[in-house]
């Protein structure tokens, strides 16, 4: 089973012809809103992937609420551990340029609730692969570290949103994942090694033991573990919109990773399925099915 710990949001997104720079204001030509929210994005890809997944998390118990979790019902997640609070459902708020590329604000509201006594909801066993993000407590992050690797489980940590106070995180789990500018902070955070990109990410896997992953958007993946590096190339795609791919790619590669994919194979699948999720707007409504990625690798 893959457990994803982690956010629950409705996301607010309007296109815009371009993005604005500071204090301008852009005509809109559109307006949707999707479910979101980094963690149960991940809980989506993965159900969408083939795996059991279970979400623990937390939403208000307000008129958001229903409609974050619509797809994540529709796609057979176990939400048992998904709890209600005072707060207000988490929301984004998502500008999307003509170029496919965003602006996003993160209203965290119930998601600032889940806390480390909500790990228990997550009751990982030996063989599960815990997915976490950063829009949750730091606190509840570690809880969940912890938890998973007392069990036996596999974990991987997407480092989005970035945080300097996450940095010590890292080296808890078995796989983190970051895009390249997360990697370059958590790099210099962390005091690594090494002339480039590269070296630094070798530098993380030998001090640590632990494989880092790098997406560089339509360029591809990098990896260091401890036993090899890898580079895997991103499908050649036109994107509409980028918000869900990172998502998709973390939610396919826990999948993937729970199935006992090696690690270069897992990559590629997850790199074809982000590559994918940019062809169409939304986060949610644009990560493919698996049938769709298959035809693509």
């Amino acid at each position: 089973m893959v457990i994803v710990i982690g956010s629950i949001n409705l996301d607010l997104i309007a296109s815009v012809g371009r993005l604005p720079g500071p204090g301008e204001t852009v005509a809109g030509d559109g307006f949707a809103t999707a479910p979101g929210g980094k963690g149960a994005n991940q809980a989506l890809a993965a159900a969408r992937a083939g795996a059991a997944v279970r979400m623990v998390g937390a939403v208000g118990k307000d008129g958001f609420a229903a409609e974050a979790l619509a797809l994540l019902e529709r796609g057979g997640v176990d939400l048992t551990g998904v709890g209600e609070t005072h707060a207000s459902t988490g929301t984004a708020l998502i500008l999307v340029g003509g170029d496919g590329e965003n602006m996003i604000a993160v209203v965290a509201g119930a998601n600032a609730a889940v806390l480390p006594g909500d790990v228990s909801k997550a009751a990982p066993g030996a063989g599960d692969v815990v997915l976490m993000q950063q829009e949750i407590p730091l606190e509840t992050i570690r809880a969940g570290l912890e938890a998973a690797r007392a069990a036996g489980a596999v974990s991987v940590l997407n480092t989005a949103p970035y945080s300097d106070e996450a940095a010590d995180l890292l080296a808890l789990a078995d796989y983190v994942v970051a895009n390249e500018t997360e990697f370059d902070l958590c790099a210099r955070a962390l005091g690594l090694k090494g002339q480039d990109r590269e070296a630094r990410m070798r530098d993380f896997a030998a001090g640590t033991g632990r494989t880092v992953i790098v997406t560089l958007g339509g360029e591809g993946v990098l990896a260091a573990a401890p036993d090899g590096f890898f580079r895997v190339a991103a499908l050649a795609v036109t994107p509409v919109d980028t918000v869900g791919a990172g998502d998709t790619f973390c939610g396919y590669l826990g999948a993937a990773l729970e199935r006992g994919e090696p690690l270069e194979a897992a990559l590629r699948r997850a790199a074809v399925a982000g590559s994918l999720a940019c062809l169409k707007p939304g986060a949610q409504p644009a990560i493919p099915l698996a049938g769709d990625v298959e035809a693509r690798l």
